[in-house]
């Protein structure tokens, strides 16, 4: 009870009154600072500041008009093929000639194109509605390739028209060559099935092969050209690979999505 009755009287004198009380050391002040400082630059972040996202998506070069799988119209046994694989044919172009019970009757394309495939093969037995190639329509022989990625539908709704894409082109080594730029040029509005994929393509495998996740969205993307590589287009590195690129050569594209805010609250 004696100490509590000490303390409380020098609690009550008036002896220290005008002594300066400090309220933090250097140190304290310092470390206020700091965080002040982070505070506030995280404030200006949140309203200013962006993340960038990419979406990941494989597709394949071609001049952008699809392809179709030209049929046999009749039964017989093939006796001469006229056309090679690769090769740019015009519309009824002879490309089999095929023995039948009737005589020999040709196999003619049905638009004009690049031969892609050719299954048939001389001595080969045909009935009528077989596969014997397939044709990707080409309207002139310089018309640019585009890009054609294939992104999971629930993926798709990000991808904006005019974003920029990083190709990697199966036939081109990335670590020497670098990659090929392009932009989105337009988003499909709906997903495609295999079947759907196959017949725009002519392969069945490819249809199969793009839409092994599910129905996907088909992204067209625009090259961009360039005067200054042996391709005719843009790479990565200064001058690209010293050769043209072809048509139905797949690739896997890196699309650069828009920036958004990370953050959508409001510091305190």
């Amino acid at each position: 009870m004696q100490f509590r009755q000490q303390a409380l009287t020098k609690l009550q004198s008036a002896e220290d009154i005008d002594l300066p009380v400090r309220y933090a050391r250097p140190q304290g002040w310092l470390a206020l600072a700091v965080t002040m400082v982070v505070m506030a630059g995280a404030a200006v972040w949140a309203v200013t500041g962006a993340v960038s996202s990419t979406l990941e998506a494989t597709g394949i070069l071609t001049h952008g008009q699809g392809s179709y799988v030209l049929q046999s119209p009749i039964a017989g046994q093939v006796t001469s093929v006229l056309a090679r694989e690769g090769s740019t044919l015009p519309a009824g172009a002879p490309l089999l000639k095929v023995r039948t019970d009737r005589g020999t009757t040709v196999v003619r394309t049905i638009a004009a194109g690049r031969l892609t495939a050719l299954s048939a093969s001389i001595g080969s037995v045909l009935n009528t509605g077989a596969d014997v190639a397939s044709v990707e329509r080409v309207g002139h022989s310089g018309d640019p390739l585009v890009a054609t990625l294939y992104v999971p539908a629930d993926r798709a709704a990000s991808v904006r028209a005019g974003a920029s894409v990083d190709l990697s082109v199966q036939s081109v080594p990335t670590q020497t060559y670098g990659v090929l730029r392009g932009a989105v040029q337009a988003v499909g509005r709906t997903a495609q099935s295999s079947q759907q994929i196959g017949s725009y393509l002519g392969s069945e495998q490819l249809g199969a092969e793009f839409s092994k996740h599910g129905p996907p969205v088909a992204v067209q993307v625009r090259l961009h050209r360039s005067s200054a590589t042996r391709s005719g287009y843009r790479w990565s590195s200064p001058e690209g690979p010293p050769f043209a690129l072809g048509s139905m050569t797949l690739t896997s594209g890196t699309i650069h999505l828009a920036d958004r805010h990370p953050i959508d609250w409001l510091l305190p």
